[in-house]
């Protein structure tokens, strides 16, 4: 085992894990306001196939990163207006919403089928990354430096800001917050605005860097991953940085066993495990009754101040 191997090894790992941490940072923010979206794949897509195309019609990549931020924004407003103003259930209007996502994007993605992504120009200097631990620090897309800035502010915020302060009290007791006057609703609408914008921008990641071009459902349920991440990480920045590589860790090690051709475990258990977490994960939690103690006290729960 080289250094080189092990420089790409970790280069692999911190690029596909970009996409997750950043679906789940967006998702983290709306759970703490109290409310759970399971709709995180279909946004991604909506995301991913709005990125693709608006970059590749307007031949610039950031342009599509814009455009892919207000498709995840506009499709989590669908969600909220029927879970906020209408009532609906989350769980099941995050569902239809990723049904959504998935037939909205095959659809708008037929007409870009075989066609290759704009580059992006890299964020520092080429001889920057020249040399190997110059290529772990400069070597990456914008979209990583972006991953980790946005998680370490989110930590911030939710920590040490009053708005953050604020934020986390709407999703543990909404009904005091409503009392001493903080809007719960615009409240939970920005949040899953911000959810939203920053699912768009994973899916972006997706079409446009890790896999630089279109495929119906090129997500391949990483959404549904960045949901448990945010469970896993018990509702905490720091540590869903760290449960983030650890699920990027088990899908690099599927990427490596099928390069090989030969490992203690055959490639297969090895493109399973995250998702086979995921679900152990989620069961757990419902096995107590959808309560970790560390969850927001609301999350889920609709908010009926007339009730």
């Amino acid at each position: 085992m080289t250094l080189t191997f092990l420089i790409d090894a970790l280069i692999t790992v911190i690029g596909i894990t970009t996409p997750i941490l950043l679906a789940a940072s967006g998702e983290l923010v709306v759970e703490k306001s109290g409310v759970i979206n399971l709709g995180v794949e279909g946004m991604m897509l909506v995301g991913a196939i709005t990125g693709f195309a608006v970059g590749f019609e307007f031949s610039d990549p950031w342009i599509g990163v814009g455009a892919a931020a207000v498709a995840g924004t506009a499709t989590s407003m669908i969600f909220a207006v029927l879970v906020l103003s209408l009532g609906t259930n989350q769980v099941a209007t995050g569902l239809a919403l990723t049904i959504f996502g998935i037939g909205l994007s095959s659809l708008i993605g037929t007409n870009y089928t075989g066609f290759a992504a704009l580059p992006f120009d890299p964020p520092f200097p080429d001889y920057l990354a020249q040399d190997p631990i110059g290529r772990v620090i400069f070597g990456h897309s914008a979209f990583v430096y972006f991953a980790f800035i946005l998680v370490f502010a989110i930590g911030w915020f939710l920590s040490h800001t009053r708005a953050g302060l604020v934020l986390r009290a709407v999703g543990e007791n909404d009904f005091s917050a409503h009392s001493i006057g903080y809007p719960v609703i615009a409240i939970r609408y920005a949040a899953i605005a911000f959810g939203g914008a920053v699912a768009g921008i994973a899916g972006a990641n997706f079409s446009m860097v890790i896999t630089p071009m279109w495929a119906e459902q090129m997500t391949a349920g990483r959404g549904w991953i960045a949901l448990a991440l945010v469970v896993f990480s018990g509702w905490r920045a720091g540590r869903l940085l760290a449960g983030a590589y650890f699920f990027g860790v088990l899908m690099t090690l599927e990427l490596y066993a099928k390069a090989s051709g030969y490992a203690i475990m055959p490639s297969q258990f090895w493109a399973a495990m995250p998702y086979i977490i995921a679900v152990a994960v989620l069961a757990f939690i419902s096995a107590r009754d959808g309560r970790s103690g560390k969850e927001p006290a609301c999350l889920g729960k609709p908010f009926l101040p007339n009730g």
